[in-house]
């Protein structure tokens, strides 16, 4: 087989494919075994049709197609792979020459496809990066304790006009032109939240308990979503939450310890553990948006609109111009920030060891609330299993990266990541351990055969 690739932009190339016809010949074999199970000849039995007869009866042409038909998808793989291309699509075929007859001419295609474009990354040491500091305010303490006091709060009535953070309980009716189209009652909502409807916050907001207001507002779901609705609320009641004093009791009712200093003492620690991790995230977050400011990359068309279809397709919205936009906006970012973190995987030799790929396997079957063995046997028989082996390899792309740059917070001062992007020495003890469990098991297979060889040789001494 030859083959040649010639570029037609930056993400897409036309493969000219020439396949010989002793390359060919197995295809072509089997092709007349198919039809001579396929068809009736007198005198011949199903499956023991002869070449030529097939040929008289069915015609050269069918024994061809079948056979191309059959073998083009491997054909195409082994040249994507001999020509080192990575496509991010299907490519569109086209054959160009077929064999005119049986022993003689040869297969020829061309096929053009998207593939993911040759980026120039820049020396990762050149990049200088700076994270918030860890350091822990006494008002960063006191919002993390006013959070376990408000869990430990009780809603009590109030009476005044509501404000931002007070709980109301409503009675809402919303109509479009006489019709009304949903209604709700007794619910409590708190002002601020956002989860409801566009306005109503700004609506409650002033309002006293047994008052009622009238506001417009865009529906954002339902059959009536982007239509404009009147809405009348009434405020049935105003709570705010009466939270419990800060001292030594609260302490011992919301903690394992007995006074209020240990109890901001361990909250002090945890909130420099959390701002230790979120440098972390940062970090890879500032990396990854850095990288994409210094590298151009382009984006596979086709392989954005493909992506956009099935997103459409999914939610049945394939006529919503406007959405439409909006998902082309985010798979071409998707798109991008893949590229860019499958090359920075390939430049620096990332691998994904198999505990690394069953430990993310595990959390993600966590967040969908199935069980790990049977989201992984849901991926494997879905063929998803690669794809997975590829976001492990992205993810960790950045955490390799990370260990070239030096990494400052705000003050000047050099942060280790250490903990959360692992070291490169660590990568290489994962890798041993995993090689050392595979001979180990080989090894144990091996001797398994071997006993299995000699008490097959006792017994036919025995014998």
């Amino acid at each position: 087989m030859k083959s040649a690739v010639e570029t037609l932009d930056a993400t897409k190339v036309k493969l000219t494919v020439e396949v010989e016809y002793d390359e060919l010949k197995p295809s072509i074999d089997h092709a007349y075994k198919h039809i001579a199970e396929q068809v009736n000849i007198p005198g011949f039995r199903k499956g023991k049709v002869p070449p030529r007869i097939i040929e008289q009866r069915v015609g050269w042409g069918a024994v061809v197609e079948h056979a191309v038909n059959d073998a083009l998808s491997g054909f195409y793989r082994d040249a994507v792979s001999a020509e080192s291309l990575r496509p991010l699509g299907q490519p569109e075929v086209e054959v160009t020459e077929i064999p005119a007859k049986a022993g003689e001419g040869q297969l020829a295609f061309t096929a053009e496809v998207e593939v993911r474009p040759e980026l120039e990354l820049p020396e990762l040491s050149s990049i200088e990066l700076t994270v918030d500091s860890t350091d822990v305010s006494d008002e960063d303490v006191t919002e993390r304790l006013d959070s376990l006091r408000e869990r430990f709060g009780t809603l009590v009535g109030v009476d005044r006009p509501a404000a931002e953070g007070d709980y109301v309980v409503i009675d809402l009716k919303a109509v479009i032109g006489d019709e009304e189209i949903d209604s709700v009652s007794g619910v409590s909502y708190q002002i601020g939240a956002g989860n409801m409807l566009e306005g109503l916050d700004e609506a409650l907001t002033g309002l006293s308990a047994e008052e009622t207001t009238t506001f417009t507002t865009e529906l954002a779901g339902g059959e009536h979503e982007g239509e404009e609705a009147t809405v009348t609320v009434t405020a049935t009641s105003v709570k705010e939450r009466d939270l419990p004093a800060a001292d030594d009791d609260f302490a011992q009712l919301a903690s394992e310890f007995d006074t209020l200093e240990e109890l901001t003492a361990d909250l002090r620690e945890q909130v420099a553990s959390a701002k230790t991790s979120n440098q972390a995230v940062a970090a890879r977050d500032l990396l990854l948006e850095k990288l994409l400011e210094l590298v151009e990359v382009p984006v596979p068309a086709g392989a954005v609109e493909a992506e956009v279809h099935r997103h459409l397709e999914s939610e049945s919205r394939l006529e919503d111009d406007e959405h439409r936009a909006e998902v082309t906006v985010d798979a071409t970012k998707a798109l991008q920030n893949q590229i860019l973190l499958d090359t920075l995987a390939e430049k620096l030799e990332v691998k994904v060891a198999q505990g690394e790929l069953v430990e993310y396997l595990v959390q993600a079957s966590q967040q969908y609330g199935m069980d790990p063995n049977q989201f992984i046997s849901t991926l494997d028989q879905g063929g998803q299993i690669p794809a997975m082996v590829g976001e492990v390899a992205r993810s960790k792309a950045l955490a390799v990266a990370l260990r070239e740059i030096e990494v400052k917070d705000s003050e000047g001062n050099v942060v280790d990541l250490t903990e959360f992007i692992g070291t490169d020495e660590d990568d290489a003890a994962v890798a041993e351990a995993e090689e050392t469990v595979v001979a180990e098991a080989e090894t144990t297979d091996t001797a398994t055969d071997a006993d299995t060889a000699t008490d097959t040789d006792d017994e036919a001494a025995k014998a």
